[in-house]
Parts: C-alpha cells; sequence; structure tokens
C-alpha cells in the first residue's frame, strides 16, 4: 500500500537529522498524532519520582530521535545511537554513567530496537539511584496490534524469539514484540535475574488517534475538524484497549533498599 505512504520521507534516509526532522513537522501538523505524543510524554514525566527529584537530578532519554521530551523538562540528556542527533551519543547497552547517578531513564519506542536488553536492563539497574524509574512507550501485544504490525509495519513483530537479536541497521533492524516477551511471557525470567528491578505499571495507551493520524510515517487520512470525536470515541472505547491498543507504558522501578 505504497499510496499511503508519508510522501515528504520518500528518498530521506531513515534515522537521518533531516528524517526527525520531518517526523517532528507530522506530529507537529497532525492533530491527532500530537495529542497522542504530548500524551505519551506527561505520561512519562508524572510520576513522582520525576516530578519531586532535586533541581540536579539527571534523567537520560535513550534513541531521542526527533523527542520533544526535554521542552518538558530541561534536566533531560538527551541521546541517540546515530551522532549528530542528540546531545549524546549512547548505546542502551553500555551506559556512560556512574553507579547510581540517574533518576530516570525514557524510551519511547526505542526498547524494541535494543538488540540484547539483558544487556540494558543490566546497565540500567546499575545506572538508576535507589527508587529511579525506566519509563517507557512501545509497541503492545493485543489482538489488533499483532495484526496491525505484522501486516502494515515495516519492522518485524516476532513473539517467538529470545531477548536477542541481530541487528544491522538501528532504525529498521528490531522485533516490535520485545515488550510483550520481556515482561508478560518471560516475567518470571526478568523478576528472578533482575531483583533490582521492579515491575510496577503496564497501561494501555489510546489507539485510534493514531491509528487514523498515520503516525509519523503514512499519510493523514483523518480530517481536523473530526479529531475532536475521535479522541471522545477512543476515551469512551477503554474497555477495548486490551483488544485494540497498539502502544502501553511500562514502568519499572528500582527499589529503595
Amino acid at each position: 500500500m505504497s499510496f499511503l505512504h508519508e510522501p515528504r520521507l520518500q528518498g530521506v534516509t531513515v534515522g537521518s537529522p533531516e528524517f526527525f526532522r520531518i517526523q517532528n513537522e507530522l506530529i507537529a501538523q497532525r492533530p491527532a498524532l500530537r495529542h497522542c505524543y504530548d500524551l505519551w510524554y506527561r505520561t512519562l514525566l508524572e510520576d513522582p519520582a520525576v516530578r519531586n527529584a532535586p533541581a540536579a537530578a539527571k534523567f537520560l532519554e535513550l534513541g531521542s530521535g526527533g523527542s520533544r521530551l526535554k521542552k518538558l523538562d530541561p534536566r533531560i540528556i538527551t541521546s541517540d545511537v546515530s551522532p549528530g542527533i542528540a546531545e549524546m551519543v549512547v548505546d542502551a547497552r553500555q551506559l556512560p554513567f556512574p553507579d547510581a547517578s540517574l533518576h530516570g531513564i525514557f524510551l519511547t519506542h526505542v526498547f524494541h530496537h535494543i538488540p540484547d536488553v539483558s544487556q540494558f536492563l543490566r546497565e540500567a539497574e546499575r545506572v538508576l539511584v535507589p527508587g529511579g524509574i525506566i519509563g517507557m512507550i512501545d509497541v503492545a501485544a493485543t489482538p489488533f496490534a499483532r495484526f496491525f504490525f505484522n501486516h502494515f509495519h515495516p519492522e518485524p513483530f516476532s513473539p517467538e524469539l529470545d531477548w536477542v537479536f541481530t541487528q544491522n541497521d538501528s532504525m529498521m533492524d528490531s522485533n516490535q514484540a520485545l515488550t510483550w516477551i520481556v515482561f508478560e511471557r518471560d516475567l518470571a525470567r526478568f523478576q528472578r535475574e533482575y531483583p533490582g528491578l521492579v515491575l510496577e505499571e503496564k497501561r494501555w495507551l489510546p489507539w485510534l488517534p493514531y491509528l487514523l493520524s498515520g503516525g509519523v510515517t503514512r499519510r493523514d487520512v483523518l480530517p481536523t475538524a473530526i479529531v475532536p470525536a475521535i479522541i471522545g470515541t477512543d476515551k469512551a472505547l477503554r474497555g477495548l484497549y486490551r483488544l485494540f491498543a497498539l502502544h502501553w507504558y511500562i514502568r519499572l522501578r528500582k527499589p529503595m533498599s
């Protein structure tokens, strides 16, 4: 369905500064999509560990790309695996921070791009202060999400795989089922291997506005005038999120002791 592809991204290298600039423009210009991102950012920053942290506290955003999260909290250090994108070049498997030095780590559509999440979880446990959090927005594994990401998305959704995959392209080589694998299918393994990280919350997120907005890679087919009605309809159908949600919020915390 090439006619649904966003024409402004045609010929643009995925993961380049130009790619993220255009994506930021798309988010700003599409009310339904902007609604989703604003909600995601508010969700990441709502925890008391963030709101009540001292002014000198440090937070890390992994895979920042074109993220606007730092505009909401200047204490956030932006990072990406590619140079020229963010403040730091950081590989999630080797965090260049001292022990117990970060109050939080944020990931939006990033966890499923980490080719060995075991290494990331060990590093995150090391660098977080007691009470610090990992907050992530990532692909859910509802029945509709499985269908959608299997048939209409270029990145693979492979729930049968382990926690490791081969990666040559940091933007395209991924496993969109990874949060489901680690925090649902293999939850007992996660709890056994990472007692210093507690899974506190998994929360379904609105899906209809994101779907109809075209996201950041497809055409927007949604007339602006009906966006409020779409958002309202989505809220009214919250009971169906477990069937249709495309994304969820996951929060881990390093215990105080």
